[in-house]
Order: structure tokens, then C-alpha cells, then sequence
């Protein structure tokens, strides 16, 4: 990417949606991510869908969803990241760091408190995700995977439940 042509991210409108699919299967090589959006935006699951922009294209995307964590006393609202994906060709970019960075600014400023990803162990942390902050809650993914980050200082003191996705996600 050269500097006359800066990365622009902004929500995604539905004329972005075929682009949108491209890049998820482009992406992990497959259509399960580009279906589960697809399945989370039937459902109305959808909290906050960005795209990047480069020279006019979409070569990236993050998908913010509402979840929840099922607690002895009641369900406590979370946000689930997932998927985030990048063209191939651009990957390595910084174009994942910016969706995830302003998307985590935008769901701070919606008033989101808790944010939950299953993802690689050595990329989310430099977000603020953590192993350590999702220690009381139970998924059926590794340990090491499901990472959280508290929006809001305080946010998962005290809790300790059983993270719920939405029916998209068939868990």
C-alpha cells in the first residue's frame, strides 16, 4: 500500500456484501465464515460489520456479534468477534490491527463492556485480549483460545458462567 491511497474503513452498507464474502473465503480458503455472516445477519445478531477499503476495494472485514455469558445469576451481554479477514495480498498490512482497533472504539462508544474472540494466541493480545481475563468462562474451545477483553474496567469481575453464541455460530 503506498501513501497516496490510504486505507479507509467504514461500516459496511449492503452493496459491500458479495465483496464481503469474497474476502472471508478468500481469506480461509473455504465459505464457512462467509455463511456463518451470512446466517448472523438473518438472525439480526449483528452488533457492527466494518469493511477496509484500498484503491476502492474491500480487502478486509471484522464481524462484531451479540453473545452472551449464561452466570448463576442471569445472562450478562458480550460482544463475540468473529470473523475478521484480510485479502490474502494484503495481509501483514496492519489492515486486521485497524478493523480490530476501531472496531473495539466504536463498541467502547455503544456502551459494550465485554468483548470475546476464539483466535490465535499470539495476535490478540497486543488488543488487550487475554487467556487470563476469560479463565471463568466455559466454551467448548481450548483454553488458550477464547481470550477476553473487558471494554469497561470491571467488566468480568465476578463472572464465572457458560459463554452462549448466537444459533449462527451452531454450538
Amino acid at each position: 500500500m503506498d501513501t497516496e491511497s490510504p486505507l479507509f474503513i467504514k461500516d459496511e452498507r449492503p452493496c459491500d456484501r458479495e465483496q464481503v464474502r469474497k474476502v472471508n473465503e478468500a481469506a480461509f480458503g473455504r465459505s464457512d465464515e462467509a455463511d456463518l455472516i451470512d446466517r448472523l445477519r438473518v438472525d439480526g445478531a449483528v452488533l457492527l460489520s466494518l469493511v477496509a477499503e484500498f484503491d476502492g476495494q474491500i480487502v478486509g472485514h471484522i464481524l462484531f456479534s451479540r453473545m452472551t455469558v449464561e452466570t448463576a445469576h442471569g445472562s450478562i451481554a458480550a460482544v463475540s468477534l468473529a470473523p475478521m479477514a484480510v485479502l490474502p495480498d494484503h495481509q501483514g498490512r496492519q489492515v486486521g490491527s485497524q478493523l480490530v482497533r476501531l472496531g473495539l472504539s466504536r463498541l467502547r462508544d455503544l456502551g459494550e463492556r465485554i468483548v470475546i474472540v476464539l483466535g490465535h494466541e499470539h495476535y490478540y493480545p497486543r488488543f488487550g485480549f487475554s487467556s487470563e481475563q476469560a479463565r471463568c468462562l466455559v466454551s467448548p474451545f481450548p483454553p488458550a483460545a477464547l481470550m477476553a477483553l473487558e471494554l469497561s474496567e470491571g467488566a468480568l469481575a465476578g463472572v464465572h458462567g457458560a459463554v452462549r453464541y448466537p444459533p449462527a455460530f451452531g454450538l
